[in-house]
This record gives C-alpha cells, sequence and structure tokens, in this order.
C-alpha cells in the first residue's frame, strides 16, 4: 500500500515542505506540501535529488580506506581506531594545530552537523578551523556582530509586508533566498508587485529575478560599496533620514554624513556604472516609500569590500526608518532560538583572536579564513598543517584556487573525511566514513529556521531506515569526540563530562530540550500550551509561529542594548575603500581586462549534487555568458570554446552570448568541475564541466573579514 510522508526539503535553505509518497520502500512521487505555513506548495527541480541521494549506488554506506592496491572497505572500530591513533601522534610529534578542521556547507543542513560539529571540533584542540562560511557569509556575520552584538543576529527583509524592495549582488528567484529563507520567491515578487509595490535589481547579469523584477541596472563588480555610500550621501542631502522609534537607542549617528559626505552620485556614477540621475531617484524612491528594504548577497559579501557593503546594508535600513519594522529589515523569534541559547553563554562572536600562521589573516568566531587553508598546509615550519579532518565539504571545488588546494591535500600525512561521496577533496582521504544521511535521517533546520521569512517550526522524521551497521553523522561525531577526549581522570574532568549533553544525548533529547526552553515551549507557556518535540512530531507539515515581529531593543547583545551604527572597524576599513576608488582607479589591467562573476542555477546545488542525473541531465550549462561586444572584440561566436585566464589558472569553457551581461564582466556557475578519472561518481563524469575555482585567487579577500573576493576576479578571454 502506499504510504505518503511529509518532511523538509534539506537541499538548500528554501526549508520547502514536501510530500513524499513511497510503496514497497521505495519512493514513487515527491511533490510539494501544500500544507506547509512557509512553502505553501512550492518546491525547486532539487527535491527530486532526494531520491537520487538515497538510491544513488555510488553512496558510501560503509568505512572504506585508501591503500597501495585501491579503496578497501573496513568496519568502524578499525577505521576510528586508525582515526584516532593518526590524529593523536601527529598532534604529539607536531602540536595540536598540526590537525585542521574543514566544515562543508552541508553541515548547516543536516541537525547531526549542527548539533555535535562545534563539540567534535573541541575534541581536536586546534586553532585551525576552516568551513565554508567564509567563501560565503562571513561578511554579513562580521556586520551584525558590529552592530548588534551577535553575529548570528541577522537582519531578514520581510519580502512579505514590504513596499519596496532593493535587491543587490542576490538571485533569489533562483535560489529561494539566502540567508532569507523563503520558498517560492517568484510568487512573494508577484505579490510585492500586485500590490503596488516596487522590486529594484542592481546586479553585474541581468539575474532571473532582475528579469522578473521591476527595474534592474548594471553595475560593475565590486563598487557596491561605493554605489550604497552615494545613496546614503542622496538621502543625507536631502534629509530624508528618519530612525523614528530607534532614535533613542542608536549610537554614533552624526558620524554616517560625515562618512559619507564624499561620496556624491556625480563623482561615483562613472565607477559604479550607474548614473548620478538614477542614485539620486533610487535613494529618494527607498527613502520615502512606506515601507522598504535593501537585501544584499554573495555578489557583495565575496568582494573585496564585503564586510563595509554588509553594514552599509544595515546603515541604510536603519536611517531610513525600515528597521525592526513591517516591511522593512527584521529579526526573526524561532521556536528554536541559536542566537538567544549562543548569547545566553557568552557565545557571540569574536575577530582577531589569533591569526594564521602564514599570512595573519584574523580568525572570526574561531575559524580562519578558507583561502588561507592551502598556504598553511604547503609552507614548512611550526604549526604546519600535517593532517586534515574535513566534514561534507569538497573545498578543492568549491575554494579560492582549488588547484592550489588539490596539491595541498596531496601531500598531507593523514586525512580522514566524513563523507557519503568519493569526490574530488574526500579521495586523499586515508579514511573515509559515511552516515546515514538524507532520508534516513531525522530532520530540523536549526539555522534556517533563524533566517526565515516567516516563523514556522517542523519536524521530520525519518523516512528510511539505514543499512545495518550505518551510523549517523551525529553518532560519528560523537563516537569520535569521546574517544578523542578520552576517560576523565580528574573529578573536574569527569563532572565536564556529565555537562556535556553532546557527548551523551541524541539529537531529539536535545531538541525537546531547546523546544522546552524555547520562546514557544513549556517554559513560557504552562500547562498544554507549550510547544515540545513530541507535539511537533504530531503536526506533520509544521507548526505557523507567525509573520515577523519588532523585538528590539530587547533582542540585541551589544552593552546597553544599543545599535552600533558606525563600529570603529568599519570606518577604518573605509579608508581601503577611498583609497582603492579614489587614488586608484579600479580598471582591468591590459592583460586581465575582464571582471569574473559566478551564477547560481536552480538544478545546482554548489558542489555536492552533480551525481543526480536529473539535475544535470539536459544541454550544457556550465557555460560562459558573455556580452556581445566583448566577443566581437575577440572574434568569438556562440558555442564556440574558449580559454579563460587569471593569475592562477585557466579553463576551457564554451561561450554563452547574451546581452544579459555587462559589457566587460563574464560569468561562469559554481559547483561544477567534476574530471579527476579517479573517481567512480558516474553521472559527474558524464557531465564534469570546469571548476570556477580553477580560475578564483586565494589573495583576493576582503581584508576586513577574510572573506573570499570571487566577484570581480581579473581574467582575460582568448
Amino acid at each position: 500500500m502506499p504510504q505518503t510522508h511529509y518532511r523538509t526539503c534539506h537541499l538548500c535553505e528554501a526549508m520547502c515542505g514536501v510530500e513524499i509518497t513511497t510503496e514497497a520502500n521505495t519512493i514513487v512521487s515527491i511533490k510539494g506540501d501544500k500544507k506547509d505555513p512557509l512553502s505553501a506548495g512550492h518546491i525547486c527541480p532539487k527535491a527530486y535529488g532526494l531520491k537520487d541521494v538515497h538510491e544513488d549506488p555510488d553512496r558510501l554506506k560503509q568505512p572504506i580506506k585508501r591503500t597501495a592496491k585501491g579503496w578497501v572497505k573496513i568496519s568502524w572500530e578499525e577505521a576510528y581506531a586508525e582515526v584516532v591513533q593518526n590524529i593523536k601522534s601527529i598532534q604529539h610529534t607536531h602540536g595540536k594545530n598540526a590537525v585542521g578542521i574543514y566544515k562543508g556547507n552541508p553541515n548547516v543542513h543536516n541537525l547531526g552537523g549542527q548539533l555535535y560539529g562545534a563539540n567534535f571540533s573541541r575534541s581536536i584542540k586546534t586553532k585551525n578551523n576552516f568551513s565554508a562560511t567564509s567563501v560565503d557569509q562571513l561578511p554579513h556575520h562580521l556586520a551584525s556582530w558590529g552592530m548588534f552584538g551577535h553575529s548570528l543576529l541577522t537582519p531578514i527583509p520581510d519580502i512579505n509586508r514590504t513596499d519596496y524592495m532593493l535587491i543587490m549582488g542576490a538571485n533569489p528567484l533562483v535560489s529561494n533566498g539566502s540567508l532569507m529563507t523563503a520558498p517560492g520567491f517568484g510568487q512573494r515578487l508577484r505579490a510585492l508587485q500586485t500590490r503596488g509595490g516596487k522590486a529594484v535589481v542592481i546586479d553585474p547579469r541581468k539575474t532571473e529575478t532582475a528579469t522578473k523584477a521591476s527595474e534592474h541596472h548594471f553595475i560593475r563588480p565590486g563598487t557596491d560599496a561605493v554605489f550604497l555610500l552615494a545613496l546614503l550621501h542622496v538621502i543625507y542631502d536631502e534629509n530624508l533620514t528618519n530612525l523614528g522609534k530607534l532614535a533613542d537607542i542608536v549610537t554614533h549617528q552624526a558620524i554616517i554624513p560625515e562618512l559619507v559626505k564624499a561620496f556624491t552620485p556625480e563623482k561615483t556614477a562613472p565607477i559604479t556604472g550607474i548614473s548620478a540621475e538614477t542614485i539620486r531617484q533610487l535613494a529618494c524612491e527607498f527613502a520615502q516609500a512606506k515601507t522598504a528594504v535593501a537585501y544584499g548577497r554573495m555578489g557583495l559579501s565575496t568582494q573585496a569590500f564585503g564586510g563595509v557593503c554588509q553594514w552599509l546594508i544595515n546603515v541604510l535600513n536603519i536611517v531610513t526608518g525600515n528597521f525592526d519594522q513591517p516591511g522593512g529589515a527584521m529579526f526573526t523569534t524561532p521556536a528554536i532560538d541559536v542566537v538567544g541559547l549562543l548569547g545566553a553563554i557568552g557565545a557571540t562572536g569574536s575577530l582577531g583572536r589569533w591569526k594564521s600562521r602564514v599570512r595573519a589573516l584574523p580568525e572570526f568566531g574561531g575559524e580562519l579564513p578558507v583561502c588561507t587553508l592551502a598556504e598553511e598546509i604547503l609552507t614548512e615550519g611550526e604549526g604546519q598543517i600535517k593532517a586534515m579532518v574535513t566534514i561534507a565539504g569538497n573545498p578543492v571545488l568549491s575554494t579560492p584556487n582549488g588547484t592550489q588546494l588539490n596539491q595541498a591535500f596531496a601531500q598531507l600525512d593523514f586525512m580522514v573525511a566524513i563523507d557519503i561521496y568519493l569526490n574530488e577533496t574526500t579521495r586523499h582521504a586515508h579514511i573515509i566514513l559515511p552516515p546515514a544521511t538524507g532520508l534516513e535521517s531525522e530532520h530540523y533546520d536549526l539555522i534556517f529556521h533563524s533566517f526565515a521569512v516567516h516563523n514556522t517550526a517542523k519536524f521530520s522524521s525519518r523516512l528510511f531506515d539505514p543499512v545495518p551497521e550505518a551510523k549517523h553523522d551525529w553518532e560519528i561525531l560523537q563516537d569520535l569526540a569521546n574517544l578523542l577526549n578520552g576517560e576523565p581522570s580528574t573529578p573536574q574532568e569527569k563532572e565536564k563530562q556529565q555537562k556535556n549533553l553532546f557527548g551523551r544525548l541524541s539529537p531529539e533529547a536535545i531538541l525537546d530540550l531547546a523546544l522546552r526552553t524555547g520562546r514557544y515551549g513549556s517554559k513560557y507557556h504552562k500547562g498544554s500550551n507549550g510547544l515540545n518535540l513530541q507535539k511537533l512530531r504530531a503536526q506533520p507539515h509544521g507548526v505557523d509561529l507567525g509573520p515577523l515581529q519588532p523585538s528590539l531593543p530587547k533582542r540585541l547583545y551589544t552593552k546597553n542594548k544599543q545599535i552600533i551604527l558606525a563600529p570603529e572597524l568599519f570606518i577604518q576599513d573605509l579608508k581601503r575603500v577611498e583609497k582603492v576608488f579614489w587614488n586608484e582607479a579600479k580598471t582591468p589591467d591590459q592583460q586581465f581586462d575582464l571582471y569574473l562573476i559566478g551564477r547560481r542555477q536552480l538544478r545546482g546545488n554548489n558542489s555536492w549534487m552533480h551525481n543526480s542525473e536529473r539535475l544535470t541531465k539536459g544541454s550544457n550549462r556550465c557555460t560562459m555568458h558573455m556580452h556581445p561586444q566583448d566577443a566581437q572584440k575577440r572574434r568569438l561566436q556562440q558555442g564556440q570554446m574558449a580559454t579563460v585566464s587569471s593569475r592562477v589558472g585557466n579553463i576551457d569553457i564554451q561561450v554563452e552570448i547574451t546581452d544579459q551581461m555587462m559589457p566587460g564582466v563574464v560569468s561562469i556557475p559554481h559547483g561544477w568541475g567534476h574530471h579527476y578519472s579517479d573517481i567512480r561518481l558516474q553521472t559527474a563524469q558524464q557531465r564534469p564541466g570546469v571548476s570556477i575555482n580553477d580560475l578564483t585567487d586565494e589573495l583576493l579577500i576582503d581584508e576586513l573579514s577574510g572573506n573570499a573576493a570571487f566577484s570581480g576576479v581579473p581574467v582575460k578571454v582568448e
């Protein structure tokens, strides 16, 4: 008999509800769950990838070991023993920091990775922690930490109620939100326009979102900070500021007009490529709209001034009265408040407590920028990384100068990967520990409920039992942490071990505790009204907790519960902006005369879903978009192969000529490049594509945060 199962798709940030029908332990259909209070039936093609991952014959289900004769299966006991012995031996010989850890993007989509990853990292006791954060959203966290006192206290655009939305460097029609969980963004955009609102996109490419928006304006890559400064200049010059109810809790108000004074529209127009008239029009429209919200994402974060950009986005929303107000930028109030739980123990963020050994880049929140990982392995001397642990990550394809990192991993003394696939990165491991995953696991989105445009809660039970003797990711992380920590030798260590929930409790027990003590739990709602895991299980479509609500100043973690409008670190970094754009005109050099930007695709999911035939089939999507006049200048034709080169390498890629690109800019999608011959992934081998990160430069970063500057890499095309 067919059975129906409801859960959340965990393959991206959108948290779409899915309805999965099975028969005889086989998936027969996947469709959108119309009763899901957040997604209301919306899904994208990636949802069907849930079936592909579950049924993929290439997915690893038992530990494997690399030998001179190839990969062989081993027992969990043997795998654990070898991992623990090698980590301890290398740290004994070379020091604690000789072991590095890298956590990939899927960790934030996995309950086990979210709950138990930090405890495992602490058991390694290394300062060489890296993750996908520093090739993605680190500038967002830096701005939140500096302004609101907590790195995860992220303002979310209230698109459901806004009248005017300024979208910069983002393509939410494809992503369905990024640090703005908004499944069915297309419907939300249409609803905004139907009620008389306006959406304006600023981007070097006329994206799918820009095509459906009210307006689109090209901007030169890497100049968004200058554009935002010009908008603020106009707003102050025209006396259009309005702090409203926030006036008493916003500090450093008088500093901003002085900081933006020099950035007139006339002076910035030649830099950004957006006319002075347009800048003035957009500034006035934004400030005078009934409600408005500015939203900037990957294109802003992954550039040389990512931190300044995300700070200025917040400033723009605040000084126009569009912060902590319906229709503006607001904070979520999720059932499990990760921000509050971390804030309660003082874990609100940090910057520069230590620095990387080679390039002296600062840690943020306990992690170093991943753009420095390869050099920390390749550069000899005290503190050199000799061993790596990678958890659900493929940094060879997803971080700058992947070719260099590939070479670095090849020389490690030891490497262990917790991963379900043999891929471009894990092929260097000595041991691979594959967890049960996806539909075999319980799921609750700890992070993305905190980024959602509407407050909901949903727990997904597992659909299938794992194969016998399989282990979940949380069990692997818990087991290894306990083995590395060893038996407590003192009463203090024993007491500490007893207090460590992640060393002894299951995910369900921790979730139940977090729900009960959360905003909607029994701690605040006595009797039968309080939310707990049992009640959430009984609501398979999820629970509607209502729209975003004003929460300031209570939600802040700064001293005296105040918003710091102009933190000193951003004021100082403005000097770098002025130096680059006033004194050193930002133009391509004679050799590398084009700017490279990335491109997100609806059927792509970073670098870990390309063994799904349904997500990779069809015409070639790994192409380079180029404006007609740039193609004509180089005598390139539609469909022709071209060589793209940067400081770090070159690739050959098919040319796609389109006027949706700004002249002087080319675009290549990320997540491709599965081309190593010794990897057995069948579909990936059929459609390998090329990796954009064979071109991106590990030396191009946002100097303030250390985040990779993918947007605007200088390249040449031949």
